[in-house]
């Protein structure tokens, strides 16, 4: 699996927040401590110190519930977008990281 990586101004800051706010697992931190990935259902997202890249990217976490998550997001007192609708097929939330890097909580819909 190739995670999504993500450039973060401050790596202590960027790994509390994907681990305290957004439900992340650490599964491997660099020796020197430079760089870090962290999991959550079966999605992995690395994190390095530097400078966060202009158009970013998107990482899509699978999710049971979508509106669960943001209710749970926002009580634990992350912005979070409106939940909405893709063709009738996903529901998704955008999340935003302190860096500006978004975050899609993707919740297939089933007939």
């Amino acid at each position: 699996m190739t995670p999504v990586w993500y450039q973060v101004r401050d790596l202590q800051a960027g790994r509390a927040f994907y681990t305290g706010k957004l439900g992340f697992n650490e599964t491997y931190v660099d020796s020197d401590g430079s760089w870090v990935k962290l999991e959550r259902n079966g999605m992995e997202i690395g994190l390095a110190e530097g400078e966060p890249q202009e158009d970013g990217g998107v990482a899509h976490v699978d999710v049971d519930d979508v509106k669960a998550v943001a209710e749970k997001l926002r009580s634990d007192g992350v912005e979070v977008g409106v939940v909405f609708e893709l063709h009738g097929e996903m529901r998704l939330l955008d999340v935003f990281d302190p860096d500006g890097n978004r975050l899609q909580f993707a919740q297939e819909l089933r007939s």
